[in-house]
């Protein structure tokens, strides 16, 4: 091809409109890069995006939501916080959020009452939460309870050796009842020799009385199931403490003695000595199993059943259940058990939770449904269990449930497994010797054979 001045300058303008037409792209893609932002989480069980209970909890917040971070001016924090508080407006577009100096918007800082450097107030149809900490179970804890515009009142019948929401002890539920305020819930104890069962009451929890409840008692627990109020019962083995007519007005039979698995296999692999600290790993599918994918502990419990005549219209529905070894002991558990039928000992697997639900009575609303939970052990929430494997979300669960709020769940923290690498001797012994040696002889190798090759020429 003969190159003439025409020809030259027809080069000359294609390479000219070329870069033209790259640095054109270019800039609208940075341009676009600005204006649009698409993020993928590959990281295992996905710990820099929100937790399907947040996202179905901001699919439940109509209004805006306006967050206000009280901190210094530091790019290192900004760009943390903005990090966070990014994945919740990805998923709520009228989620927003402010950074703010209190030292530079000092009427700001007064409106929301702040103290401190840190604080963070989180509003939603004029009411306001303030937390100190940054994370997702804090920010979702505190929209949860934004989004409650009405009390969750739970109140756990005493005087009778009930568990103790305010003791701190190991049979104490202490723990329990701070996760339930952090939730929303107002927790308070009630005896029934002192006042009645309060019609605001939305969950009353019956755990694992030690003496007689009177019969007047009986009465108010009857008259508040009768009136379609909501009850947790937690029955330990032994005497139902005077309940058998609640038993009875549930339509549930609480087996005798206690359960027990003697699979020394899986006592060793659980590390539990104690043939009656049951692990369940086998759940019924339900709203309260729902997202419970790791095993519980039950310590010292009874089966639970549904009476065939029953007469007061409960759909009751198994929540979980014992291993096929296991089988309701009613003799003497700390001599040598052995399974035998011809004592009255019944065979696994055994039902250890139960939820019930009907049509409130009296009333023709159906939007609204009553409820209960029976189960047949009362430690699994103490204090001493309550943070062992998923204890904590199911109870978490179960009041959610109770309380009607179906699509909120606790929101578990995710555990980062893909941030250690784990080898045996032979996976590094291998890298070693392609590193050290296999690398460097091929490096030298290819310089060998370079240099021998321009040699020859």
């Amino acid at each position: 091809m003969q190159i003439n001045k025409k020809t030259r300058f027809q080069l000359q303008l294609q390479k000219y409109i070329f870069i033209v037409l790259l640095l054109s792209i270019v800039a609208m893609l940075g341009w676009l890069s600005t204006q649009h932002s698409t993020q993928f989480d590959w990281t295992t069980n996905a710990r820099n995006s929100l937790s399907q209970s947040s996202v179905a909890l901001l699919k439940t917040l109509p209004d805006p939501v306006v967050v206000n971070v009280y901190v210094k001016k530091d790019p290192g924090i900004h760009q943390a916080v903005e990090e966070i508080l990014n994945r919740y407006k990805r998923v709520k577009s009228n989620f927003e959020f402010r950074l703010i100096n209190p030292d530079i918007d000092i009427e700001q800082a007064r409106q929301d009452e702040i103290s401190a450097y840190g604080q963070i107030i989180i509003k939603y149809q004029g009411r306001k939460e303030t937390i100190t900490s940054l994370s997702e179970q804090t920010i979702s804890s505190a929209l949860l309870r934004l989004s409650r515009n009405t009390a969750r009142n739970v109140v756990f019948l005493s005087g009778h050796g009930e568990r103790d929401p305010a003791s701190g002890d190991n049979r104490g539920y202490s723990t329990l009842a701070a996760q339930l305020n952090s939730n929303g819930f107002a927790v308070t104890r009630l005896s029934l020799l002192e006042k009645a069962i309060a019609a605001t009451t939305r969950v009353l929890v019956i755990a694992a009385p030690a003496k007689n409840l009177l019969a007047g008692e009986i009465t108010h627990i009857t008259n508040y199931i009768d009136n379609g109020g909501n009850l947790l019962w937690l029955a330990d083995p032994g005497d139902l403490a005077g309940l058998d007519a609640t038993g009875k007005q549930l339509g549930v039979v609480l087996q005798p003695g206690m359960v027990v698995d003697n699979n020394l296999n899986l006592r060793t692999t659980l590390q539990i000595e104690n043939p009656a600290v049951i692990p369940v790993l086998e759940y019924f599918p339900h709203a309260i199993t729902k997202g419970i994918n790791y095993n519980t502990l039950f310590p010292m419990a009874r089966g639970v059943g549904f009476s065939d005549n029953d007469s007061q219209h409960w759909q009751h529905s198994d929540l979980f259940r014992s291993f096929e070894q296991s089988w309701t002991e009613t003799g003497d558990i700390n001599k040598n058990i052995v399974f035998n039928p011809a004592d009255g000992d019944i065979a696994g697997p055994i039902t250890l939770g139960m939820a019930l639900e009907r049509d409130r009575p009296g009333t023709d609303d159906k939007t609204t449904r009553q409820r209960a939970v029976v189960i047949g052990d009362s430690d699994f929430l103490a204090n001493a269990y309550i943070g062992t494997g998923a204890n904590l979300s199911l109870g978490m669960n179960i009041f959610n449930w109770l309380a009607g709020d179906d699509s909120l769940i606790a929101v578990e923290s995710k555990s980062a497994p893909d941030t250690r690498l784990n080898l045996d001797d032979r996976s590094i012994m291998l890298i070693g010797f392609g590193f050290f040696i296999v690398i460097p002889v091929v490096l030298l190798l290819a310089g060998f054979i370079i240099w021998f090759k321009r040699r020859k020429r």
